[in-house]
């Protein structure tokens, strides 16, 4: 009786550790994944005249569920972010669109970060545009 007992228990333990490893290593390689073909965006050297530059950043869902941008935002009003709110399947490629509108704002140099949340494996990202408005030339 006591050899059937003992075998049972380490049999329910060895079943109990087995299935934790698996939980653990389907966490850490199940998911969505992105991954961007760059962050940053320099806009370079514009003048105060043509004040809205635009661009894009590219991304693709790297991972093997599909991928949901939740939210993404901007640090100021004048930067705004327009996005898919489709999900985006493992393997497919999205673009988020930044519009800089530099109107009413001090000629100078600028950096402004977007925030990018999603249900990706790394839930945040940050992307960054930059560049300098020019003054306006007195005629």
């Amino acid at each position: 009786m006591k050899k059937t007992y003992l075998i049972s228990l380490l049999l329910l333990l060895f079943c109990t550790t087995a299935g934790a490893q698996s939980k653990q290593t389907e966490t850490k390689e199940d998911g969505a994944e992105i991954t961007f073909d760059k962050k940053e965006h320099n806009f370079g050297v514009f003048p105060e005249e043509s004040p809205v530059v635009r661009c894009k950043f590219t991304f693709t869902n790297t991972g093997n569920r599909p991928l949901v941008l939740v939210r993404v935002r901007a640090t100021c009003g004048c930067t705004v972010p327009e996005y898919t709110k489709d999900p985006i399947n493992p393997g497919e490629k999205g673009e988020i669109k930044v519009t800089y509108n530099g109107r009413g704002k001090s000629p100078g140099k600028f950096a402004k970060i977007i925030t990018v949340t999603s249900n990706a494996n790394t839930p945040t990202t940050r992307l960054v545009v930059k560049g300098e408005m020019l003054k306006k030339q007195k005629k």
